[in-house]
């Protein structure tokens, strides 16, 4: 999310998923600036600069000549509280185009027209960087004290962007005990997936990974010493609903589900169980099949112009076929998160371990199709909030509680539950994996043929 202060009140925020400056991404990737190669080569039309062009050329009076700062969110927050514009590493590192050993680089933001943010000693988007953890100012100010209802003073850690303190919350948990794989290997071979609306897929490196397609390698951004990289996929959560609200036999569900005292999902998750009979209940969508960017791709194919695909549609429209409809998506954002793993690994990536958190997460449903599909374990947090435990692994650090990010997390993350995958169904979601391919591949053909003479 991006606020600009001092502007039109109306239109002070555009969030993270606003594709508006299209437009402008597009001419900020054909200068092929050296700083591309660090957003996996490509940047996305979800990252601030574009946004930030797009501001300058539509909102130039309203917005861009009056604004007294850009914030991400985080640090807005961060402000508000302390009083402290100060940015965090993590935010400008990883949507803003930073380098945590070089700092800004002029020559980009005046290659792609923004020339006065370099004018400004970059005033308005930063020229003070924290690493995450980083006690700001004097703490908590009188006033926002007064608003929280707490005392003023308390320390204020500079933040994380929220999937980061997920990753943060879950990704150094001690599994000693639990059969993992990870449990003798380093913390590189855990991959975070942050899922609710969309999801990000967090992996760490000793040494910078440029992955094609997926964001990174950033130094910091997460845990401290180690680079980043960031796979995702633009909307998932978010698809499962739209699947699910949009089908015919989406009001029978949602009263069925309310007579039973259970969400749309729980209800949905039951009913797939009373009809998959004697089959594992992944066999269900063997004839239907989902391409799942609705939203664009943002890893590993890094396209925005992709679009939906559903392939075995029927007649039917009732709850059954609502139900199987619902299984395929889920399946098709599993899909994704193996197409993603599997671009961080020709890389150089070794992942052996699955740790999931957010909103996502509690759908047992959506984790076993995790573990299928992926071939590998998946680690639930006992605290299934896991944003909330990396944010406080901030706070610790800023009142000094602990000497150090990678202390925290060691000591306030737990696990709460390891699923495994059922390896005796890895044949058929390797052929459904072929599909899943396929379908990108045949919509780029269709592409290519509505564009061709």
């Amino acid at each position: 999310m991006l606020r600009c202060l001092k502007g039109d009140s109306r239109r002070n925020i555009i969030m993270w998923l606003d594709h508006r400056a299209v437009s402008q991404v597009h001419r900020i990737n054909e200068t092929k600036h050296s700083v591309l190669q660090y957003v996996g080569g490509v940047m996305s039309v979800e990252m601030q600069a574009p946004k930030l062009l797009w501001l300058k050329e539509n909102l130039r009076e309203t917005c861009w000549d009056k604004a007294g700062h850009f914030f991400d969110l985080p640090d807005f927050l961060s402000w508000k509280a302390t009083g402290v514009t100060a940015r965090s590493l993590c935010s400008l590192v990883c949507k803003w185009t930073y380098s945590a050993e070089k700092g800004w680089d002029d020559s980009f933001w005046k290659m792609v027209g923004l020339e006065d943010l370099v004018t400004d000693n970059y005033s308005k988007i930063g020229n003070q960087v924290l690493p995450p953890g980083a006690s700001l100012g004097s703490g908590l100010t009188p006033e926002a004290a007064k608003d929280l209802g707490l005392p003023p003073g308390i320390a204020v850690a500079a933040s994380l962007i929220d999937a980061h303190a997920g990753g943060l919350g879950v990704i150094g948990a001690d599994v000693k005990g639990h059969g993992l794989a990870c449990e003798g290997q380093p913390v590189t071979s855990r991959l975070a997936v942050i899922c609710g609306t969309s999801s990000c897929h967090m992996g760490i490196s000793k040494n910078p990974i440029f992955v094609p397609g997926v964001w990174g390698p950033y130094f910091s951004a997460m845990v401290p010493g180690f680079w980043l990289n960031e796979g995702g996929q633009s909307i998932t959560g978010k698809l499962i609903d739209h699947m699910v609200q949009g089908h015919a036999a989406f009001p029978e569900l949602q009263a069925k589900a309310t007579a039973r005292g259970q969400s749309v999902y729980a209800y949905l998750n039951s009913h797939l169980d009373l009809i998959k009979k004697a089959q594992p209940v992944g066999f269900l969508t063997v004839d239907l099949h989902v391409w799942p960017d609705f939203h664009g791709n943002r890893s590993p194919l890094a396209d925005l112009t992709l679009k939906g695909m559903v392939t075995g549609l029927k007649l039917s429209q009732d709850l059954d076929d609502l139900a199987i409809l619902y299984l395929a998506t889920v399946q098709a954002i599993a899909f994704g998160t193996r197409l993603i793993i599997e671009a961080m690994e020709s890389a150089g990536h070794s992942i052996s371990t699955l740790f999931l958190c957010g909103g996502l997460s509690k759908n047992p449903l959506f984790v076993q199709m995790h573990a299928d599909i992926t071939g590998l374990p998946v680690v639930l947090s006992q605290e299934v909030e896991s944003v909330l435990v990396g944010a406080a692994v901030l706070g610790a650090c800023a009142s000094g509680d602990f000497a150090s990010v990678q202390e925290a997390m060691a000591k306030m993350s737990k696990v709460g539950k390891v699923v495994f995958p059922r390896h005796e169904d890895k044949r058929y979601y390797d052929k459904k994996y072929q599909v899943f391919l396929k379908l990108v591949e045949h919509q780029k053909e269709y592409a290519a043929i509505m564009k061709g003479d």
